[in-house]
């Protein structure tokens, strides 16, 4: 698989990316919706062409798993057939776009969504990793998923454009929010925007159109596992599911199905459960990050999702289990941290995974010791 072995970008459908377990195939659903023939056929493709593993990734897409170099141009084709990527590699590429995942037809998310992606072609070319995020319901509800540019309410009820690290934003006028994004996306280009690689790190000034004036207003919870208006919220452990659980959602008579940022689908237009997945906001294990780990990940040099199983009922907080100082779960500080080095377990509280640790070097008996056990 050399010829898909760089590293350094967020995979898509053509540009996979390599792990331990094969291609990691990306599939970005328009406005994070999947209606029920595509549930059914994206299932049987990640059967037919990969290991039957599907991830739900920080960005509300979906990743497929274990997907051969050889197998991939045939997944390709067939992804391209159910729509859930484009024909175009560049408008692929530019289509990094998170949306609130509760939108309804026609209300200022869905309009704002469908606006952009009918300008995608406009879009200048981005860093892999920026996103621009539409959250324009009554409250933003997407205050803590990744994203550089975003759309949201502003505590006046007005809708703002926000930049990553920026507390207020500026007002946008009606019907002129993705033309908004289109220009503050070109100006970031043109100001080296590029060799930053985020906003948060691009250190020049604002364009005075753009000056921050209005402070978003306070978010709003985010969807929970269990019964919700459009039908139910369902959560995946890790992120992880096996391809069938979509065809069973679309057998169970699920219209279709959003994917959150949050590792939970919101399955519409049924109250549905399913074995392999939680309708349980206490679950434990919805709380933990855990990324694929060894052997799958050739960068990670423990398991971690047993171990993470194992950690889950003795900790409190947000627990994360790296199998590298990466942190691919999660970017963000975690209560307890496990990060994998050299075949051994560090340890750190209230720190992402790359953070020095507390407790170097530590064998799983001896870490688990830590938390109360024999």
């Amino acid at each position: 698989m050399s010829g898909f072995a760089v590293r350094g970008w967020c995979p898509d459908a053509w540009r996979p990316m390599v792990a331990g377990d094969g291609l990691l195939v990306r599939v970005k659903p328009r406005l994070g919706r999947i209606d029920q023939a595509q549930m059914q056929g994206l299932a049987e493709a990640a059967v037919a062409h990969g290991n039957g593993l599907i991830d739900l990734t920080s960005r509300g897409n979906l990743q497929l798993r274990g997907v051969s170099e050889a197998a991939w141009p045939a997944l390709l084709e067939r992804l391209i057939a159910l729509e859930l990527v484009d024909a175009d590699p560049v408008r692929e590429l530019r289509r990094t776009l998170l949306v609130a995942p509760d939108w309804a037809p026609g209300d200022d998310t869905h309009r704002i969504a469908c606006d952009l992606l009918a300008r995608i072609d406009e879009l200048p070319a981005l860093p892999g990793k920026v996103g621009l995020v539409i959250d324009a319901g009554d409250a933003p509800i997407l205050s803590g998923a990744p994203g550089d540019f975003r759309i949201e309410r502003s505590i006046a009820g007005t809708l703002i454009l926000r930049l990553e690290e920026q507390a207020t934003g500026t007002p946008i006028a009606t019907g002129d929010e993705a033309a908004a994004l289109l220009r503050i996306t070109r100006w970031f280009v043109e100001t080296g925007g590029v060799a930053a690689g985020r906003m948060a790190r691009h250190a020049a000034p604002l364009p005075d159109w753009a000056a921050c004036q209005i402070a978003p207003a306070a978010p709003r919870p985010r969807v929970q596992p269990g019964t919700h208006p459009l039908g139910s919220v369902l959560g995946a452990p890790f992120g992880q599911l096996r391809a069938d659980v979509l065809g069973d959602l679309a057998g169970q008579g699920v219209a279709a199905v959003r994917v959150t940022p949050w590792r939970l689908l919101l399955a519409e237009g049924a109250a549905v459960t399913h074995p392999a997945l939680t309708s349980d906001a206490a679950d434990r294990l919805l709380d933990v990050d855990a990324c694929f780990g060894a052997p799958a990940c050739p960068q990670a040099s423990i398991e971690t999702r047993r171990l993470a199983r194992r950690l889950a009922p003795l900790v409190s907080g947000r627990l994360h289990v790296s199998g590298c100082a990466k942190g691919c779960a999660r970017a963000q500080p975690s209560d307890v941290t496990v990060t994998g080095r050299a075949g051994r377990h560090d340890l750190a509280f209230n720190a992402r995974a790359d953070a020095p640790a507390l407790h170097a070097g530590l064998d799983a008996d001896a870490l688990l010791s830590l938390f109360g056990t024999d």
